[in-house]
């Protein structure tokens, strides 16, 4: 990536962060282990619901290294951004299995600065793309169904976990139409109908129409949770991928509005 990509990466993800960071409710809660010093204890075990099963509750955040910041660990309360922010494959030998038209597509958006990317225009963060960028994302865990809800724009997404079967013609959506089941303590989400060219990271990598997205959501103690995401998307890639994203929980705080589109400054550095 070229200093001046960077730079404007930087911009764009920054601003609205940095404005909220002071702004997140600063609220104590109970029911959260804590350490003698009254801070949280992150190794906790894993919550648990009435049936046994793991509870995915809470506010998240990745807990990858900022590439703004390399060298400074993630503030304990406040959100980051993720490494995968920019190269959702960045883990993968040889990147994302682009499709040559897909390599092309991306290629041409590196060398004009994404100028067409939906984020910057305020339009929803697919899922994929939600873990990894620098704004809080709310999972609440009820019978039959995980809503995860995105300080971006207000979005919000649906997982129901009562193993439903797939629409066989779903009408294509940002985040898709999403049915889960539980093998052990992972909950095995499968996801269609996500909308054609939605972009997955800064790069401009996308999923089409066609694709087929697996997560295995494992928490693995109080404050740590693991994503597994396998994309099976023929048209974009040459074969099936797989990233594991790691969340981390923020604790007493809570999300609050960001309207993209209100004092929106962003997109005049894109003319």
């Amino acid at each position: 990536m070229t200093t001046r990509r960077l730079l404007f990466v930087v911009l764009i993800v920054s601003l609205p962060s940095s404005h909220l960071a002071a702004q997140w409710i600063r609220h104590s809660v109970g029911g959260v282990p804590r350490k003698a010093d009254g801070s949280v204890d992150m190794l906790a075990a894993t919550p648990r619901t009435a049936d046994g099963k793991p509870d995915f509750s809470g506010i998240w955040t990745s807990d990858e290294v900022d590439p703004r910041r390399p060298n400074v660990a993630p503030n304990p309360r406040d959100a980051t951004t993720s490494r995968r922010m920019i190269n959702l494959g960045v883990d993968l030998p040889g990147g994302l299995p682009y499709q040559p038209w897909v390599a092309e597509l991306v290629r041409q958006r590196r060398g004009n600065n994404a100028k067409d990317d939906p984020h910057v225009k305020c339009l929803p963060d697919n899922f994929l793309r939600a873990y990894g960028m620098p704004h809080l994302v709310k999972f609440v865990q009820t019978p039959g169904l995980l809503i995860v809800l995105n300080e971006w724009n207000a979005g919000y997404r649906q997982v129901f976990t009562d193993a439903r079967a797939l629409p066989e013609d779903p009408t294509p959506s940002w985040m898709g139409y999403s049915s889960a089941k539980w093998s052990g303590d992972t909950l095995v989400v499968d996801t269609i109908g996500l909308r054609d060219d939605s972009w997955v990271d800064w790069s401009g990598s996308v999923v089409t129409e066609g694709a087929k997205v697996r997560e295995q959501i494992r928490r693995l103690d109080f404050g740590h949770m693991d994503i597994q995401v396998t994309v099976d998307d023929p048209k974009a890639y040459t074969k099936p991928w797989t990233v594991l994203i790691k969340e981390r929980l923020i604790v007493d705080s809570e999300l609050i509005d960001e309207v993209c589109l209100e004092n929106e400054k962003s997109l005049q550095h894109m003319k």
